[in-house]
């Protein structure tokens, strides 16, 4: 099978290679995906620059985290997902731009039957993501304000529709004119290009001053502390990514002063299912959302794609071939909403 492998640290075109491997074999509770269609994230940029600790494995090694296509094979206990058209997470959050991917089952889901493979691969990271922060970890209710960092991106996009659907009000922020305009065409009420604006006088005008009740940041860094101070009186700061630099990652973050007299809340959002969380935890010391509150979240996003309420956002669609000059185009900020990848 071919596969596009890590082969040093730098730009993604120049550390990229389209290697020949053996095909994988499904273990226990695990799958092997035909993808149809993979998309790009933007911590694959920090994996192929060698700063990505999360998902950090030797090198060589398959770059890919989502994939879009049918189960051929299955391991014991995972037989009845053989032949379904699913949408699914690369064991280990890496190997999947190949053409043929090996998943656990625990982060497998059916593809939404309304959507297309193109449709069906920009679907599942932003809105899962998007609905575990903002729904179930920022407990957002209809009327309250919240601001959303970086909308036109792939998670962002999926925000703004889904705090929407829930009658929240929008304030967005975005990068440039066009994409000011595409995060305005997805029904926030208020966007502003941070690139010449700066987005916190905005919120305390449209506020009058009371700030806004949630942030969905996807960015930290600098923009994560501005952030903090446009959150009102128990208000909740959602951290959903390090755009600005992975490196956030690993630093401190928030000051007990300002949690106590900014009266808010803090709370990290990863999209990660398991059926055993408890052992995760025990070896790990992560604590990952369990398998059980995937399947609703999926079934409520279902619900909501049926309405018409959301839709996935595919900004590019690019050959297989072309993988690496597209991660560098995100890498560049040229991209808005999702990367789709065509594997076949």
């Amino acid at each position: 099978m071919r596969a596009w492998r890590v082969h040093r640290s730098g730009r993604p075109s120049d550390v990229l290679e389209l290697d020949e491997l053996p095909e994988p074999e499904p273990g226990p509770g695990t799958v092997r995906v035909r993808p149809a269609a993979t998309v790009l994230n933007y911590n694959e940029v920090d994996g192929c620059r060698g700063r990505y600790l999360t998902v950090n494995p030797p090198i060589p090694y398959v770059l890919g985290m989502e994939v879009t296509g049918v189960v051929d094979a299955a391991g014991p206990g995972a037989e009845a997902w053989i032949g379904r058209r699913v949408v699914a997470t690369a064991a280990g959050a890496f190997g999947g731009h190949a053409e043929a991917v090996i998943c656990p089952v625990d982060m497998v889901f059916d593809a939404p039957a309304a959507l297309d493979d193109t449709g069906a691969a920009a679907f599942f990271f932003p809105f899962h993501l998007a609905y575990l922060g903002l729904h179930t970890r920022g407990g957002l209710r209809a009327g309250e304000t919240v601001l959303i960092q970086a909308a036109a991106g792939g998670v962002g996009s999926a925000a703004v529709q889904l705090a929407k659907a829930a009658g929240a009000r929008v304030i967005a922020t975005a990068g440039g004119p066009d994409k000011v305009a595409f995060v305005r065409d997805l029904g926030a009420d208020v966007v502003v290009d941070y690139r010449a604006d700066d987005f916190a006088p905005v919120v305390e005008e449209i506020t009058e001053g009371a700030g806004v009740d949630v942030v969905f940041d996807g960015v930290g860094g600098e923009v994560g502390a501005r952030s903090r101070r446009c959150l009102g009186h128990g208000g909740r700061y959602l951290v959903v990514g390090f755009a600005s630099g992975i490196e956030a990652e690993e630093e401190p973050m928030v000051t007990g002063r300002e949690l106590c007299f900014g009266s808010i809340s803090v709370c990290g959002v990863m999209l990660s299912y398991r059926s055993d969380p408890v052992l995760v935890r025990r070896a790990a010391g992560f604590n990952i959302t369990p398998r059980s509150v995937g399947e609703a979240v999926h079934a409520d996003l279902l619900r909501l794609l049926d309405a018409g309420a959301i839709r996935p956002v595919v900004g590019r669609e690019v050959s297989f071939a072309d993988l690496p000059a597209a991660l560098d185009a995100m890498e560049a900020r040229e991209t808005v909403g999702r990367v789709v990848v065509h594997v076949r």
